[in-house]
């Protein structure tokens, strides 16, 4: 495990401002700032150029963005939207479960997925929020947490892998659901495989296996939150697809990234009876992007190409 490494270097949400990843390459991201200057930040296939080593391109201080073209199914139509993947490393309380910030702990670094989407059913919007924490060291990712709103209410659930099971704790304003807590066997989160590819694609597990899918997709189908038996594999060609496959539930996940590293995410595919969901690769940078909150940093938000 490691002992404070990305406490001292990896991305904080209330951290000082940090200089850009230094790069020679001119492959940019680009957004106008102000009236007469320009903003260019690196892409993932730029910064890997000279920061091919996982150490090297994740431990930077900053995050890789990356904006997504989304068509979601819901309610038997598909809508458009948007999605971004954040990913970051951060030091990880294992036992709290929670980012480490203070005080003289020892904590574990992991390579944290914010998979943000949002997309409008007709007059209403949905947002969807998921997080997962994977160790960077290659142990199940060790916490998963969702967050859906709407106009009808919200919903929360939460994974924690805890002394050889799975904690989970979800609420929601539908009645037949409403507050629960249960303890789930010790299984692979889907939530993770994206943190996962994005470590080592190739050291993920294929084969007929126990696994929780997606929260977000429960949620929508209001299944009960379990594992359930998948068919996980990986083809190598143009991309590295990884395709998950749940006979019983009628649902599919294919996640096609680049075969080189830092194995960037370019498309996936979400098929269920309901219908498919697309999203594409548009746009991506790496930046500090928690040190641009204010209202004259508008162009951080262009670079990405979000709305």
């Amino acid at each position: 495990m490691r002992l404070l490494l990305c406490f001292l270097i990896a991305a904080s949400c209330d951290g000082p401002r940090t200089a850009q990843p230094e790069t020679a390459e001119t492959e940019a991201s680009s957004a106008s700032e102000g009236n007469d200057s320009t903003l260019e930040l690196p892409t993932p296939e730029a910064f890997a150029r000279t920061h091919d080593r996982f150490d090297s391109y994740w431990y930077q201080g900053v995050a890789e963005l990356s904006r997504y073209e989304l068509t979601q199914s819901r309610y038997g139509d598909t809508h458009e939207g948007e999605a971004v993947l954040i990913f970051v490393t951060e030091p990880f309380l294992p036992d709290a479960q929670v980012k480490h910030e203070s005080g003289d702990h020892e904590s574990v670094s992991v390579l944290k997925i914010n998979h943000y989407r949002r997309f409008y059913t007709g007059i209403y919007p949905y947002t969807v929020m998921t997080s997962a924490f994977q160790p960077v060291s290659g142990e199940a990712a060790l916490k998963v947490a969702t967050s859906v709103q709407e106009w009808c209410g919200h919903a929360f659930t939460q994974l924690n892998r805890r002394e050889g099971a799975v904690q989970a704790t979800s609420h929601s304003y539908f009645q037949a659901e409403g507050d629960q807590t249960d303890t789930l066997d010790d299984v692979p989160f889907e939530d993770a495989l994206w943190s996962q590819i994005r470590r080592d694609p190739r050291a993920i597990p294929t084969g007929a296996q126990q696994m929780i899918p997606a929260l977000y997709w429960i949620r929508f189908k209001h299944r009960p939150l379990a594992a359930y038996d998948a068919e996980v594999s990986l083809t190598e060609g143009d991309h590295l697809t990884l395709e998950v496959r749940y006979p019983a539930l009628g649902r599919t996940l294919r996640i096609h990234a680049q075969t080189n590293f830092p194995h960037a995410i370019d498309r996936w595919e979400e098929e269920d009876a309901e219908g498919t969901t697309r999203a594409r690769r548009t746009r991506a940078i790496l930046t500090d992007y928690w040190s641009h909150n204010g209202a004259a940093d508008g162009a951080y938000r262009e670079a990405l190409g979000v709305h």
